[in-house]
């Protein structure tokens, strides 16, 4: 393009000049005017084709212009798309590294051992509006329907504490074509809290929750009771939540798992007696280790992708033989339980518990009631006390993250007429609860819940319970 504009520069002079001369009047061209009349239209031609020349070199020139603009933009999209798809290679990669399943334990000859657990800290502000608690109660620390003051005026709590931190050890081996397996887990939340603790070290006495010995479908020690399901608690901030309409028992048992197919398991075991009773006087429970029979209880189980349900019958033993004297008496119980997945990415799910029995108040949020009264005194018979319990909850899982869990409880202990009945034995306790959770990253939980609970007594005493609580927890 640049050549042709030189070349025509001077052709573009001489034809000015030749038409300035043309208009000048008196000049030689006008003596001739074809001749040069000819060679102006020649070099106007010229002109022209040179312009023309000109125009097409600079429209060429934009559509060159053009086209490397719109490759630059392409290549500048293709950059920008190649960045972002580094980038969500990057973001799946480092998903990927989170939910890989990490090495499960580690072994030691041909035996696998694995250590897990949870930090868990808890604050609480809770208003008693009949009373006060005493000192290193539990009932400071997680809901004791039977711990809710009665009879007094209304007092303020205020406490923090980590005891519900808890740690476990396990074991497996392959033996016979089948894994001998060991387990043994303890916290620190059932011991009572000793006086003074909180004045310094806030030092607490780890506890023994379970520790047991399985092999193929039998298992040998201390378990959660097979009377209830331990996974179908609700999520809480709380130590059990609904306790007043919990079955809530850990013991020694020896028991046996049958597989029917189809998710439907048969259990059955034999699991450590134990006799609760109150006298005629006295609410204060009396432990009678005369048992002569274990406590037996037959369960079936069925889980699938979207539900868990069981139901269980406990039949036993009530006992008490001392100095010669005593009486048995035979109690009973069922319960009905299950869980229950909904909603989009089965985020929700419905959870319930109902159980009914006599003679089996000590399965019964961690003796509520007694089993019988008995008072030699008065009648060296046994006496049992009938039960009905249960609770219910729903969770909602909002997002991936932020979940809610609403739930309810009660209990009703009928004592017989036969006998005077303590004015502080517990007679009925309910409890409502709702809670939100949030899970920032997975295996850390924050959590905030609002209790209400009634705890009503044999004399018609009443006491209420308003707590609000904070955790944070992080399982491992």
């Amino acid at each position: 393009m640049s050549g042709s504009y030189v070349k025509g520069l001077p052709g573009l002079l001489a034809a000015t000049a030749l038409t300035v001369s043309l208009a000048l009047p008196g000049t030689a061209w006008a003596a001739t005017p074809s001749r040069h009349e000819a060679e102006l239209e020649a070099r106007l031609a010229r002109l022209e084709a040179e312009m023309a020349e000109m125009q097409a070199a600079l429209q060429q020139a934009r559509a060159e212009r053009a086209q490397a603009s719109a490759t630059d933009g392409e290549v500048a999209l293709a950059m920008a798309r190649s960045a972002e798809a580094k980038a969500e290679a990057a973001t799946g990669r480092i998903a990927a590294l989170e939910a890989k399943p990490q090495p499960d334990g580690f072994k030691v000859g041909g035996t696998t051992w694995k250590m897990g657990g949870f930090v868990k800290v808890v604050g609480s502000a809770t208003r008693f509006a009949n009373g006060e608690l005493a000192g290193g109660s539990l009932g400071k620390e997680f809901f004791l329907p039977q711990q809710i003051p009665v009879g007094g005026a209304a007092s303020t709590d205020l406490i923090g504490h980590a005891r519900q931190t808890r740690l476990f050890f396990s074991t497996s081996t392959p033996l016979g074509g089948k894994e001998l397996k060991g387990h043994v887990e303890f916290d620190f939340a059932l011991a009572a809290a000793p006086l003074g603790a909180q004045r310094s070290t806030n030092a607490y006495t780890p506890t023994f929750r379970r520790g047991f010995i399985s092999y193929g479908n039998l298992l040998i020690g201390q378990e959660w009771t097979t009377f209830q399901n331990a996974a179908h608690l609700p999520e809480t901030t709380d130590f059990v939540g609904p306790m007043d309409g919990s079955i809530f028992v850990r013991q020694m048992m020896v028991q046996y798992r049958q597989p029917l197919g189809s998710g439907l398991d048969l259990y059955l075991a034999a699991e450590n007696p134990q006799t609760e009773t109150l006298t005629t006087t006295s609410a204060a429970m009396v432990d009678n280790d005369q048992d002569r029979m274990p406590d037996l209880v037959a369960k079936l189980a069925f889980k699938d992708r979207t539900k868990e349900l069981h139901v269980a019958g406990l039949v036993r033993s009530v006992s008490v033989h001392s100095a010669g004297a005593g009486d048995n008496a035979l109690g009973y119980g069922a319960t009905v339980g299950g869980k229950i997945l909904f909603g989009p990415d089965l985020r929700h799910d419905f959870r319930f518990v109902a159980s009914a029995g006599r003679g089996i108040g000590r399965y019964f949020t961690v003796g509520f009631a007694p089993d019988a009264l008995y008072d030699r005194a008065v009648a060296d018979r046994l006496n049992l006390v009938s039960n009905v319990a249960g609770w219910a909850s729903v969770k909602l899982g909002w997002t991936e993250r932020l979940r809610s869990t609403f739930m309810a409880g009660y209990q009703h202990a009928d004592y017989p007429d036969s006998l005077p009945v303590p004015g502080l034995a517990n007679v009925e306790a309910w409890s409502v609860a709702g809670n939100l959770f949030y899970s920032p990253v997975r295996n850390l939980d924050f959590g905030v819940e609002y209790r209400h609970a009634v705890r009503e007594v044999a004399s018609g005493l009443v006491g209420k319970m308003d707590r609000l609580e904070l955790a944070a927890k992080y399982t491992f």
